[in-house]
């Protein structure tokens, strides 16, 4: 019975140092890793929401389009609300 424990016990010692020698090496390999390909931020993104400007004759006619289509969905005159801002998302 001693000797099983005292095997099961030099099993569990080399099982943690081979798991640690691994992990030792990773760090390393990351820190390596690390000092010859350095992080570079990517550029910012650009903001992702426009306004739609009134110049356009087929803004305004979009914009006709929704507010009609708003005011059929909702039971209302197109006069009672005022869309200000459409975003693609």
């Amino acid at each position: 019975m001693e000797a099983s424990f005292l095997a099961a016990v030099k099993v569990s010692i080399l099982a943690m140092v081979v798991i640690f020698t691994v992990l030792i090496i990773l760090i390393f390999t990351i820190k390596l890793l690390v000092k010859l390909i350095p992080y570079v931020a990517p550029p910012p993104a650009p903001p992702r929401h426009q306004t739609v400007s009134a110049t356009s004759s087929d803004q305004e006619e979009h914009i006709a389009a929704i507010t009609a289509t708003l005011a059929i969905h909702l039971g209302k005159s197109p006069s009672e609300f005022r869309i200000v801002n459409i975003s693609q998302n």
